[in-house]
């Protein structure tokens, strides 16, 4: 377990705290979260703080293994979840895969090789009836090779790629930008593609109870379920977007756990006898540049942004070592890291003398995009306050544009516009082509992830052969070298790297922090 029970003890940790006598049933799990949901529709869900729902209603073909801290790995190993096993044909274009038996979604519709074909349909085929654009336009970086899909029999899917795609497996257990969880048919046919998300019907071990927006969703036990049952008898997540609210909930028993503590709660909610549990996610709170403003289009600009700010300031002081400096456009927890100091070091004269050289000797006006909460969006507003007084230090203003969660994925998916410089965001993926999807050419803004416009054919190119790429090996190095491309170009600012603490009541027994950027909650208990 990723576990620590601190009172008394010096910070923050991912020890193991000793399980309170054996695992039992029952009981209901409250969990105070940092914003409100998205939709229960897992291909169409936006938000990490959404997927962390959804991933106990629904389940991928391939998971990943999340009960290991990332004290123990690094990142998590794939695992069988709706598929038992699968093969790729040695030219890495076709996949097999092989359909556990005896599964039923919550509604009793049998799962199958029907099943899958139908979901897929539903994200990739648009001559297909229950296609959904929407979902399409979520997951177009998991189908996008997709060539066709065909089922042998009931319990086998093949699926054929236009070309390899080394990514493919470890794409499918994500989630946060849509997911290729499988929804029953059923529900889609019955309730259509824009209500099914008020009635989430999944295979997962966990089923949906209710939804007050705003207040609460409750899912309950999965008695049916495939796999070891849950311990729980129910999980109540309660969305308290102020972080104070969080803190007050907690102390007062109210919850049992909370996500995104604020950075100076931490050490006196350990002090107090509560569990600190924190890992090492994909997570990079980031910046994305305006590449079609006459200001931050220019290279030297965006070199004298990255030097002006103090990553490690920022980190110490403001969010109290909860987060690490980050010095990559990727995240540790991730193969192809490659850490890059003197890029992304602080040096403020470095950087006005860049601004002079850029033609800007006194700076310039421009404007920031953030939201003021959100899945791993830690503190946005007073993160997006430090940076702008560290370019003010430099003479660059800086106006804050600021938004709730939800609406801002909205906002921030449109692109940036003329006199904004840059958006700022928190993503990552333990696969590194989390970084094709946030700078590719092709998946520019308002079609893609790509909001800040930009392209580098050289950057393509590289990413393609990774793509491409027959082996993991070949694969890893490809991506560390587009890592440098995109580094060198500063299209990029990688600011910190999130632990993403939670801090839980002392009953609460068996819950882990792994390498990802949600969690299992099936093997979560209560020891009263």
């Amino acid at each position: 377990m990723a576990l620590s029970v601190l009172a008394g003890c010096g910070g923050p940790g991912n020890a193991a705290s000793g399980a309170v006598g054996a695992p039992k049933s029952g009981g209901t799990l409250a969990i105070g979260i940092e914003s409100e949901v998205d939709v229960l529709d897992p291909q169409r869900a936006g938000g990490w703080v959404s997927w962390r729902v959804n991933r106990q209603i629904f389940e991928p073909l391939v998971d990943e293994d999340l009960s290991k801290p990332s004290s123990e790995a690094a990142v998590p190993p794939l695992r069988p979840g709706l598929a038992t096993s699968w093969e790729i044909s040695p030219d890495g274009t076709v996949y097999t895969f092989h359909l556990r038996p005896n599964v039923t979604f919550h509604d009793g519709t049998p799962f199958d090789a029907a099943a899958v074909e139908f979901n897929i349909r539903r994200m990739w085929d648009k001559s297909f009836e229950f296609y959904d654009a929407k979902a399409a336009g979520q997951t177009t970086f998991v189908w996008q090779k997709l060539a066709s899909v065909t089922t042998p029999d009931p319990m086998t899917v093949q699926l054929t790629m236009s070309q390899p795609f080394e990514p493919f497996l470890r794409l499918l257990p994500q989630g946060g930008s849509g997911s290729s969880a499988i929804i029953s048919p059923t529900a889609v046919r019955t309730y259509g593609n824009d209500n099914v998300a008020e009635h989430p019907v999944g295979t997962g071990p966990f089923k949906f109870a209710d939804r007050v927006r705003g207040q609460r969703i409750t899912l309950e036990r999965n008695d049916a379920y495939w796999g070891e049952k849950p311990y729980l008898d129910k999980v109540v997540f309660r969305p308290l977007p102020d972080p104070s609210a969080r803190v007050a909930a907690l102390r007062a028993n109210e919850v049992d756990m909370i996500a995104v503590p604020p950075p100076d709660s931490v050490q006196g909610l350990a002090d107090s006898g509560f569990q600190i549990s924190d890992g090492a996610p994909p997570h990079v709170w980031y910046l994305s540049f305006n590449m079609n403003d006459p200001i931050t289009s220019n290279k030297l600009v965006r070199q004298a942004i990255n030097l002006a700010i103090d990553r490690q300031g920022l980190a110490t002081t403001l969010l109290r070592d909860t987060v690490k400096p980050a010095y990559d456009v990727q995240a540790p927890a991730n193969a192809a890291y490659v850490e890059n100091t003197a890029a992304y070091g602080y040096d403020p004269d470095k950087a006005k003398q860049l601004l002079a050289e850029a033609g800007y000797p006194d700076g310039f006006e421009t404007t920031m995009m953030t939201s003021v909460d959100g899945s791993g969006q830690i503190i946005p507003v007073p993160m997006a306050e430090y940076i702008q007084q560290d370019l003010a230090k430099v003479g660059i203003k800086i106006k804050l544009d600021t938004t709730e969660w939800i609406s801002y994925l909205t906002k921030w998916a449109q692109g940036t516009s003329p006199g904004v410089g840059w958006a700022q965001q928190s993503w990552g993926m333990t696969t590194p082509y989390w970084l094709y999807i946030a700078t590719s050419s092709s998946l520019r803004a308002p079609n893609g992830p790509n909001v800040g416009g930009y392209s580098n054919p050289e950057l393509d190119r590289v990413m393609g052969e990774a793509i491409s790429a027959t082996s993991e090996d070949q694969a890893v190095e490809l991506w560390k070298q587009a890592n440098r491309i995109v580094t060198d170009d500063a299209a990029i600012a990688p600011i910190v790297n999130d632990k993403a603490p939670y801090v839980l009541s002392r009953n609460v027994q068996g819950f882990v922090s792994p390498s990802e950027e949600w969690y299992d909650l099936n093997r979560v208990w209560l020891s009263s």
